[in-house]
């Protein structure tokens, strides 16, 4: 690598540590925004009798144009890098990138299958083992360490959602056959265990990235990727004039509506994975797990606020168990930093301390 590589690479991490609160603090926002809106947006499609699988999955990864902004905004209008936009994006990062796309996009359409097959109560419960997953394969593939906090957030977390799915148990869909739950059920396993596995394997490629734009970079890549896979198996199998039969004649709000909402869709479920690859990156892989399933107890109150849903005792406990794990997630951050920092300070006072020494020898 030559001395402006080095150059460049290094001015980099420095501006990334220097943003480094910023960029947290806008990720968790879109994070937020993302996954709650995106909840909203999908319960609105399917109360009004939008039932497509296919544009449940496409709709998940098809927002990827929207990463160009922070992709060539940084260098060829905010000045605010000297890294031009792919450069260092080597063809082991472009490989990388694409399989973990393909591995993405059957995430999304294990999900998508498994929510048009099972109940409400039963996917959330399915889903609620995803943390768990996430622990053990953080352990394993980035020697995530285990402390009392994020075990006891995992376990919090997890029992939130398993009330939130047991407080739930009416919204059985109409018409489902045993075989059907049966594929929901899989397919729900199927994307839990992905995801888990997703969010470490991109904490293990983020060590060799050394910036957030070549985050987004790779975000693009992977989006075109899952994109390309929905778009083939909706090709294949009819997806798009079911589409198009399902703005026309089954969506009850008619056709402007219907793709309004798709269109929103496509925008949120972006921000939602812009925030969580922000997250990983910037934190860790189990970080970004915590964040999502804390996020389960936003979209329970989104519900209620916004649809009039039910918030009875099972839901609260559920939310207050939900706010005590990631409070207690946080905290144990908070003293992690302090930690690190206090040691920093010690570390540059013998520093300082040595130097003085060397002077007065001198």
């Amino acid at each position: 690598m030559s001395n402006n590589s080095v150059r460049v690479q290094e001015d980099q991490k420095a501006k990334t540590n220097k943003r480094y609160m910023f960029l947290l603090v806008i990720n968790y926002l879109f994070l937020f925004a993302g996954s709650l809106s995106s909840s909203l947006l999908s319960k609105f499609y399917f109360n009004h009798h939008g039932s497509s699988r296919w544009v449940s999955t496409w709709v998940q990864s098809a927002g990827f144009p929207l990463l160009i902004f922070p992709i060539y905004l940084p260098f060829y209008v905010l000045k605010c890098t000297d890294r031009r936009p792919f450069s260092h994006f080597t063809p082991r990062i472009l490989i990388l990138s694409i399989l973990i796309g393909l591995m993405l996009g059957l995430n999304n359409l294990l999900f998508s299958w498994g929510n048009s097959y099972l109940p409400v109560s039963t996917s959330s419960l399915l889903l609620s083992s995803q943390l768990v997953f996430n622990l053990i394969l953080s352990v394993i593939i980035v020697k995530q360490k285990i402390t009392f906090q994020n075990l006891n957030c995992v376990v919090l977390l997890t029992l939130s959602s398993v009330l939130l799915a047991l407080g739930s148990t009416h919204d059985k869909p109409q018409g489902l056959t045993r075989a059907k739950y049966f594929v929901g059920f899989f397919s729900t396993i199927g994307a839990g265990l992905l995801f888990a596995l997703y969010l470490p394997v991109m904490e293990k490629i983020y060590k060799w990235i050394y910036c957030y734009e070549m985050v987004m970079e790779m975000q693009l890549v992977m989006e075109i990727a899952a994109t390309a896979l929905a778009t083939a198996g909706m090709a294949s199998d009819g997806g798009f004039s079911e589409m198009k039969r399902e703005s026309q004649v089954k969506f009850d709000k008619g056709p402007e509506i219907y793709w309004v909402t798709v269109f929103a869709n496509v925008v949120t479920w972006q921000l939602c994975f812009m925030g969580t690859a922000g997250m990983v990156f910037l934190t860790s892989s189990l970080t970004g797990g915590i964040c999502m399933t804390a996020l389960l107890a936003m979209n329970v109150l989104g519900g209620v606020l916004v649809y009039g849903d039910e918030f009875g005792g099972v839901k609260v406990v559920s939310t207050v168990l939900c706010g005590w794990g990631f409070c207690s997630y946080v905290y144990g951050m908070y003293l992690k930093l302090r930690e690190e920092k206090e040691k920093e300070n010690k570390n540059h006072g013998m520093e300082m301390a040595q130097n003085v020494v060397s002077a007065n020898n001198v």
